[in-house]
């Protein structure tokens, strides 16, 4: 099937996406789930989700993304108490507010420090964590908002941009390791983190793209863009002028 039934980390165990990817992996068969996050103790509703769906052990961490000098120990941890995780989830993030970003250096820091410099930092530990083993899955979710920024939230694009590019080197470093990464374009997710928002054109929600995740490490696959309609979109997308896609909603 190409998924190992090994235990899942989900760095971001608060994501929606996040947990549905989990609960698909374990009616895959991967019966140990550990879910990182802030407020590890209020994940309750998560874990009984994946309980549900049919986990024997639901493990919590506590995990600050922002928090680097942290990562490493977390990875420790995690491997001590569960085991070396088979499969991580890369499911923290933020969207942020543009508008305030434009304004405010640190927030538009913030969210770069989040959405990029964080992941460079988890994913930089766990693949050499992973290679060291000789084998191991990463779950990356980039954007289709970093295959060309738009002016309407240049921040969080730039931000999954710079996390896109980063993971498509990872991917190419770790081939022949016995390590392989999952590289996720979705395009507009319906869910908590939009909510408010109207949806873009061929939006998604959190199980649909759960569903393309754990297809595409069914197959074996290095991308998937979710819906797969949005890839040859953003091909047709990179050939409006500039003057026509500075004007593009977000």
């Amino acid at each position: 099937m190409g998924i190992d039934a090994g235990p899942v980390l989900v760095l971001g165990g608060r994501s929606e996406i996040g947990t549905a990817v989990a609960a698909r992996l374990v009616a895959r068969g991967c019966d140990t789930i550990v879910l990182a996050a802030r407020r590890s103790a209020d994940l309750d509703a998560e874990e009984a989700a994946l309980r549900r769906a049919g986990a024997r052990t639901v493990g919590r961490v506590e995990f600050d993304a922002d928090d680097l000098g942290s990562h490493a120990a977390v990875l420790a941890e995690v491997e001590e108490r569960f085991g070396a995780p088979a499969t991580v989830v890369v499911a923290f993030g933020v969207l942020g507010d543009q508008a305030r970003a434009e304004r405010d250096p640190a927030a538009a820091v913030a969210i770069v420090h989040t959405d990029f410099t964080a992941q460079v930092h988890v994913l930089t530990l766990l693949a050499e964590r992973m290679r060291a083993a000789g084998r191991g899955t990463l779950v990356v979710f980039s954007s289709v908002a970093g295959v060309r920024v738009r002016r309407a939230n240049y921040v969080y694009g730039s931000a999954k941009a710079g996390l896109d590019g980063f993971a498509s080197g990872l991917a190419d470093a770790l081939a022949g390791t016995g390590v392989r990464l999952l590289l996720v374009r979705p395009g507009f997710v319906v869910g908590r983190m939009t909510e408010g928002m109207s949806p873009a054109p061929f939006s998604s929600t959190p199980d649909q793209v759960a569903d393309a995740v754990v297809a595409g490490l069914a197959g074996r696959r290095g991308e998937v863009w979710v819906p797969p309609v949005l890839r040859p979109v953003f091909f047709l997308m990179r050939l409006l002028p500039r003057a026509v896609w500075r004007r593009l909603p977000r």
